[in-house]
């Protein structure tokens, strides 16, 4: 086994759940992650905790929502989340495309049923990572060998600096009351956060993490967003992204190449077409766009608004967190002729911060 792969789940242990003894843990990956998930074994069991593996087909998975008539809470399944402490989640798998021909309705309807199930688990400790496989290397145009590289390098950052680094942006957005970006010609929103709390991720519930994230107050969003980066959803790529907020809600939408699944994603219920979450990248370890969504939000000289959910954690008591079975994440290239502004002062410029050099 590469050691790597042990350092990767000795990480997820100590610093992104804390592992404890009588823990009960769930480590869920595909067979192609096995490796993690015996190196996951190894530590739980080094640590007095109780795994259980739980195996994750795209395959099955396709299958299930391609014959099924309707779908219904699994009362099983959110029996298992509610007697679990933490989870351990890793995406991989040799075809990211493998559900490219499930309907959008169906996906939508199958978020539906399972979005208290979810909102069951993202209430306990988790964590989300990414073992490398050849699949993701592909999509990310990588070698194996170079994508592993990337993968675990940007896994075994230094936490700590990197924490201390992203405070001076939360300092920034405590207290605040507006943000502004702008982006090229296509790009210029406002939104409110008063109230609600900046996070800083450093790498515990993603892994890696690497940004800063709030959620807007709902229908405080105004204006237009072209998101420039792609993304893939369902196994479909969404490209050319544009939304045009009034009272904190997509009025007009328009996608470049799949607009049909954008569609979907917005119509999947009422908090679908307002926006859960803003986060800014600050990961210079993640210097290359790869389709992946828990990279490359990541990266530096980037901004992520996801429509959808708005993490708990986030809202401020006196504020109304935006609910849905959906939390789609879309990136905006801050690296030139864009602006981020905090409460009317300039925080970031062509995605250099105001406490970097060269601002």
């Amino acid at each position: 086994m590469d050691p790597r792969v042990r350092e990767h789940a000795e990480i997820i242990a100590e610093h992104s759940t804390g592992i404890e003894s009588g823990d009960d843990v769930v480590i869920r990956m595909p067979k192609e992650a096995e490796d993690l998930a015996v190196a996951l074994h190894e530590v739980c069991g080094d640590r007095g905790a109780n795994p259980v593996y739980l195996n994750y087909s795209k395959r099955a998975d396709r299958a299930f929502k391609r014959a099924a008539d309707g779908f219904a809470e699994p009362d099983h399944v959110r029996a298992l989340y509610e007697e679990t402490d933490v989870f351990v989640i890793a995406r991989g798998g040799p075809n990211v495309t493998e559900d490219a021909d499930v309907d959008p309705e169906t996906n939508a309807a199958y978020n539906r049923a399972m979005e208290d199930v979810k909102r069951e688990r993202l209430s306990k400790t988790w964590c989300l990572t990414q073992f490398p496989t050849s699949g993701h290397a592909q999509l990310a145009g990588m070698s194996t060998a170079a994508y592993e590289d990337f993968v675990w390098d940007a896994v075994s950052l230094d936490w700590d600096a990197q924490r201390e680094r992203q405070a001076e942006l939360v300092e920034i957005l405590d207290d605040a009351d507006e943000v502004r970006i702008r982006s090229g010609d296509g790009t210029d929103v406002t939104m409110s956060i008063a109230g609600n709390t900046a996070l800083n991720d450093d790498g515990e519930a993603n892994l890696p993490g690497g940004e800063v994230f709030t959620a807007p107050v709902r229908g405080s969003v105004e204006g237009e967003v072209y998101f420039d980066l792609p993304l893939y959803r369902y196994g479909r790529e969404i490209e050319g992204v544009r939304l045009r907020f009034e009272d904190g809600t997509v009025v007009s939408h328009g996608a470049e190449r799949n607009e049909d699944l954008l569609t979907g994603i917005l119509d999947t219920d009422e908090g679908s077409r307002y926006l859960g979450e803003l986060g800014i990248g600050m990961n210079r370890r993640i210097d290359r766009f790869t389709y992946n969504m828990l990279f490359d939000e990541k990266m530096g000289d980037t901004v992520h608004m996801a429509v959808g959910s708005a993490y708990p954690e986030t809202v401020g008591d006196d504020n109304e967190r935006n609910e849905s079975a959906e939390h789609v994440d879309m990136i905006v290239d801050m690296s030139e002729d864009s602006v981020v502004e905090v409460d009317g002062e300039v925080v970031q410029r062509d995605g250099t911060f105001v406490f970097e050099d060269g601002f």
